[in-house]
């Protein structure tokens, strides 16, 4: 169910909404409309410990509306507006949200969609792009492909040994702060293969990447080159961080990605086949996961 909470006129009509996804998962979400009727739509996909109006997600709207596509922005499971849920954050949960996005956008007419992922969005991205038929394109800024990995690379063995103790991880954003997450979202990480659902992916897929990010390790993308199945193009920032900190970085990152979009999203004129209520919903089993190799 949606709840619109506030609206603002002119050529960027933004609507607030609050919907709820099949496993009852909350998804507070923005959705941009240009000023004309459109059938396009790109869901916007925020980081990790991020939210949804991220300086990539506002800029991304800002380039895309005008152009006629609609963008779709929303919190994921414990962060933004549902950040006091963090402890107990779950990937299944972040695919029931991104499920509830897909259904609500074909639910009002958009059949023609682009998905854009930064970082753990881009993981999340990867994990189901192939399974909606309505994506018709991806982008993935730095993205993250193997998660489990990355949390080993980042924190440590020894922080590792203390969250599987306490449920406390360090603050990314904070060194001097232990913020309380589950062990057991590691776990379920563990179970995720990136590569696996990449290999599934048969869209055209445009991957942003900063030849100096210390976050997501390079053999990562270039495994990720390899096993998309569908048309890709990777962009390669020398002078980028995971970031983009630089003004110019980043005013490249987001019209790379604005431009696909724009690109391969076309009008469609008719509703994908995928009906919302065709969509399942995932689970730890199907069809989303599967064992690393």
């Amino acid at each position: 169910m949606d709840h619109p909470t506030s609206e603002n006129p002119g050529e960027l009509q933004e609507v607030s909404l609050l919907l709820t996804g099949a496993e009852q998962t909350p998804v507070p979400c923005i959705l941009t409309k240009p000023s004309r009727s459109t059938k396009r739509a790109v869901i916007l996909c925020h980081g990790f410990l991020s939210d949804k109006n991220s300086r990539t997600n506002r800029r991304l709207t800002e380039l895309l509306v005008p152009e006629g596509i609609a963008t779709f922005r929303f919190d994921w499971y414990g962060m933004g507006d549902l950040s006091k849920q963090f402890p107990h954050l779950t990937l299944q949960q972040c695919l029931d949200q991104l499920n509830t996005g897909v259904s609500y956008l074909l639910a009002q007419g958009y059949s023609s969609i682009g998905l854009i992922g930064s970082s753990f969005g881009g993981f999340m991205a990867i994990l189901g792009a192939a399974h909606f038929p309505a994506i018709r394109a991806v982008g993935l800024k730095c993205p993250v492909v193997d998660f489990a990995e990355c949390l080993q690379l980042e924190f440590g063995e020894q922080a590792m040994a203390v969250w599987k103790q306490t449920h406390q991880i360090p603050n990314i954003l904070n060194d001097q702060e232990l913020i309380p997450l589950q062990y057991a979202f590691f776990e379920e990480c563990l179970r995720y293969d990136g590569y696996e659902w990449a290999s599934r992916i048969t869209v055209p897929t445009c991957v942003v990447h900063g030849e100096k990010d210390d976050l997501i390790p390079f053999h990562q993308i270039d495994r990720l080159m390899k096993v998309l199945a569908g048309p890709k193009d990777l962009r390669l920032l020398p002078n980028a961080d995971h970031q983009f900190g630089h003004p110019e970085d980043f005013r490249i990152m987001t019209t790379l990605l604005a431009q696909w979009m724009i690109q391969q999203v076309k009008d469609s004129g008719h509703l994908s086949s995928c009906h919302p209520s065709a969509i399942i919903s995932p689970s730890p089993d199907q069809p989303f996961t599967s064992e690393s190799s």
